[in-house]
Formats: structure tokens, sequence, C-alpha cells
């Protein structure tokens, strides 16, 4: 049986899990029959297969799939007002299909997404559009991580937030996750974690999540225990133990191992790796952990880390030496005070982004370290965020008249859409 490639949608996306629901896109496409599917399962469908033939085109006047070639062209920012146009507007742009189809063509969008804690204790947060430089307002955090201390944060498959485990003041320590999909803008469940902890160590390695250590109510609140989440098996696992129970305070990935450092149960200083290979921790006590500082970030193939409070100064780890080494001043040293404090490391479009507490961003083109910045005005980028300007200007003048910062940073992440 000869298949029509140009018309047969059967494997347009792992996300749409029939024929049916990749059709609902692309009406009057032909049906194929691959031996993976069932052939049977389409007819009880013919009644949905019949009302997706009359439904009304996505653009008036316009094949659907030139209709949704021009909308994957619409900005990011723009995509929220997009899902209230209808019904099918929304499926669409809440399913992999478009979202597959804006990254392989490269318009796929990154956002940088800050979650701070105010004055209060109370948790929100904003995402940053580096293309408009505003910040976007988001739906608010559940009410279990509300006021949550100590939860982790990460992101999967590049489009979903997770945050997992923290200790409620209420409840106590948790083992719930939760995440968020920039695809639907809401926020979902996902299964347990397999033990309640708090202020542990996190990391994303082959898109699977790991945890280890933190701390848990009981006679013994120093954890050893480290578990995996598999998003394709939607499940937790155990992994092996740390050598000693550890509450991290810094971690990273670097050369294909996770590299954590914390303080034991007798509140000393200690460090291990744990290679996803072999699934074996190692006690560590090296150069790069010996100069190694809170945040710091490896990105294409590199260890980088902050050499001053403002983050204006960077280190970066050198394997052969093992050592940090200077690596590039941006000569606009903004202070020392907490507001001005740099709180994160991301990568943003191939650069280094450095979020400050009162939420002001650089970008930082490290590819190019040895150009000097006078020379190279790019080469170190201040954005300044024209929506949280006046939380800005607020921060650094109560920060100045010693009254405390309004708000602090406890994680950011990027996502892309």
């Amino acid at each position: 049986m000869q298949v029509d490639s140009a018309s047969c949608y059967c494997k347009v996306d792992s996300g749409l899990k029939t024929v049916a629901e990749a059709r609902k896109f692309v009406p009057g496409s032909k049906l194929c029959i691959q031996p993976d599917i069932n052939p049977n399962a389409h007819k009880s469908k013919t009644s949905r297969r019949e009302r997706t033939r009359v439904q009304p085109p996505l653009l008036p006047g316009l094949p659907d799939d030139l209709a949704i070639a021009c909308l994957i062209r619409v900005p990011r920012a723009e995509h929220r007002k997009l899902r209230l146009v209808c019904k099918r507007w929304y499926r669409l742009l809440a399913g992999n299909y478009f979202y597959s189809l804006r990254k392989s063509l490269g318009m796929a969008e990154e956002w940088v997404y800050v979650i701070k804690r105010d004055r209060d204790g109370k948790i929100s947060w904003n995402a940053f559009d580096p293309v408009y430089q505003i910040w976007q307002p988001l739906p608010p955090v559940p009410r279990e991580y509300s006021g949550a201390l100590g939860f982790g944060c990460a992101v999967l498959s590049g489009c979903h937030l997770y945050l997992f485990g923290g200790k409620d003041p209420l409840r106590g320590s948790m083992r719930l996750v939760i995440f968020y999909s920039v695809r639907t803008n809401k926020w979902h469940r996902a299964p347990d974690m397999l033990r309640k902890r708090h202020f542990f160590g996190s990391c994303v390695i082959n898109n699977c999540l790991y945890v280890a250590g933190g701390e848990c109510e009981g006679i013994q609140r120093t954890l050893r225990s480290a578990e995996v989440y598999d998003p394709n098996k939607n499940r937790w696992s155990f992994i092996s133990d740390m050598s000693t129970a550890m509450v991290p305070f810094i971690g990273v990935v670097y050369d294909g191992k996770w590299f954590l450092k914390g303080l034991g149960s007798h509140r000393e200083v200690m460090s291990e790796a744990y290679d996803p290979e072999t699934s074996t921790w190692t006690p560590i006590s090296d150069g790069m952990v010996a100069g190694w500082r809170n945040p710091s970030i490896s990105l294409d193939g590199h260890l980088y880390a902050l050499d001053c409070r403002d983050g204006c100064k960077l280190r970066v780890y050198d394997e052969a030496s093992d050592t940090w080494n200077k690596f590039i001043d941006s000569k606009l040293h903004q202070g020392s005070s907490h507001a001005l404090e740099a709180a994160a490391l991301v990568p943003l479009n191939g650069k280094l982004c450095i979020v400050r507490n009162n939420m002001s961003v650089s970008l930082v083109d490290v590819s190019s370290p040895d150009k000097r910045v006078e020379s190279n005005p790019h080469l170190w980028e201040n954005i300044a965020g024209r929506g949280h300007l006046r939380t800005l200007v607020t921060n650094i003048l109560s920060s100045i008249a010693g009254r405390g910062l309004k708000s602090h940073i406890v994680h950011c992440q990027v996502l892309q859409a």
C-alpha cells in the first residue's frame, strides 16, 4: 500500500497519541496503516472524524497547514492571547506539534523564569522576555508552595518547570511534585517523590531529575538517600545512597558527573560526586571544590562561577591545573548590597545570564573571552526590564536606606517555547 508522505501525520509528533489527534490540526489528511497502529482503533471514532471534517478552518480562506505556518511565527509574548481566540487555537497551542514546529524551524524563544520570596515569606514568580525586555505575568504558584521552604526546582524537556519536595510551615516535609507547562500555561501534578525531604540537592542529567540528601523530620534528620525521576516512565526510583548524609548548598553537573557540596550531620563541610553511568558516589576534595562558589554553571563544557558579590567578575575552572582562573571583568561594578547580589547563573540563547536579587539581568558572551569589554560593548550587556523598573528602583533605595530587601530570588530557570 502506497502512503502519501506529504499528507500522512501518523508520526507528526510523539505527543499526539493517535492519528485522529494529529488530523485535528490538518483535516482532510489521509490515514495510513502502520504495524504499530491498531486498524480497529479507528472504527469507533468515525463520528469524531466526521465532526473534524466540518470544523471551520483555523484561519478563514487558508488551508490549516498554511494557517499553522502563519501562527507558529507569532512571537511567544502573544501566545497567551492566541489561546483565547477559540477552542481549536487553544488545542493547537497546548500541543506538542505546534512547538515542535517552532523548535525545528529555529523560532523557539527562551524566557527566564524567576521564583522569589517576598519579605513576608510568600513565593511569587515572573517570566522575563529578553526580546521585548519585559516581565510577563504567570498563573499563581499553587498554594502548597506559596510559603514552602527548601524546595527544589528544575526543568525537564525544555518546557516543563518542576517544583518538588520542600517544607510546608504547617505540614512539614513534603514528597509533593508539580510542574508548570509553558504550552498549557497551567500547573499539573506529577508522581510524588519516594522520600520526604527539604533543603536537598537536585540536578537534571539526560532529561532525568535527580535529588539527593537534605533534611526530614525524625531521628535521622540529615539524609543519605537519593532518587531519580524519569519523565518517560513517569515514576521515581531510588539510586545509590550518598557516602555520608549531607545537606547540600551548591551543586552542578560537570563533565557528565553531578558535584555536590554541603554540610554533614555534624555541620562539617563535605563534597561528593555522583556518576550516573555507574550509580556511585565518590568523596572529592580537589581544587575545583576548594574554590567553588555559589552560584555556578556549566556551559559548553566549561565551569563558571562568580568572583564578586554583584556578579560583575567571572571565574572559569581550568581542569589541567585544577584551579580557578580570572575570566572576564565587566569594569562596571554595581555595589555589594544584598539587593544587587547576583543570585543565579543560567544559560540564555548561548550566553551566560546573570540574575540579581533586584531582578536586573546581565548577559555575558563567554565565547569571546579574549576580547576587551571596552572595545566590544556587546560582550557584557545589562538588560533593563522596563516593566519592572519601579521594583528595581524600590529595591535599591530600600537597601540603601537599610530597611532590608523587598524580595530575594530562590530559584531561576530558563524555559523554551
